[in-house]
């Protein structure tokens, strides 16, 4: 039997995942890459700042969304899916080397580019979409 303290077989620690994230966020910021979107951005630490005024954000912070990054988009025939199998590769609109979309509930918020820390993938956002132009891209469907 474990007890509480225990780590069971194949569990995740989520305490070492985000120290190996944050690590490998400081050894990027320390080898002097340019990141000019997160010099104007707030820094978040996990702790949600109090709401002021009559703004109580706090009453959404814990519905869930989804989160979602593309690779790019094509449109084929069903009859082009049918005939997909393993080793297939269907071709996208995106180039290589271009910034993936960060989608949430399937709205462009951001754009970034893949990384990878300890074999898992995520994604350091590069830029992010300012809520006027979201409205706007909203506007255009």
């Amino acid at each position: 039997m474990t007890n509480e303290n225990d780590n069971p077989a194949g569990a995740v620690d989520d305490e070492a995942l985000a120290d190996d994230w944050a690590q490998a966020l400081q050894e990027q910021t320390s080898s002097g890459g340019s990141d000019d979107f997160a010099k104007g951005a707030p820094h978040f630490d996990g702790e949600v700042p109090a709401p002021t005024g009559n703004n109580d954000i706090s009453m959404v912070l814990d519905i869930p969304v989804q989160l979602s990054v593309e690779l790019g988009r094509t449109k084929v025939p069903i009859k082009y899916i049918l005939q997909l199998a393993q080793g297939s590769i269907v071709e996208l609109d995106a180039l290589a080397g271009e910034p993936m979309d960060v989608l949430v509930n399937g709205y462009l918020i951001a754009q970034g580019e893949v990384v990878v820390v300890n074999e898992k993938f995520g994604i350091r956002l590069t830029d992010i979409v300012t809520p006027s132009e979201r409205l706007r891209r909203l506007s255009r469907h």
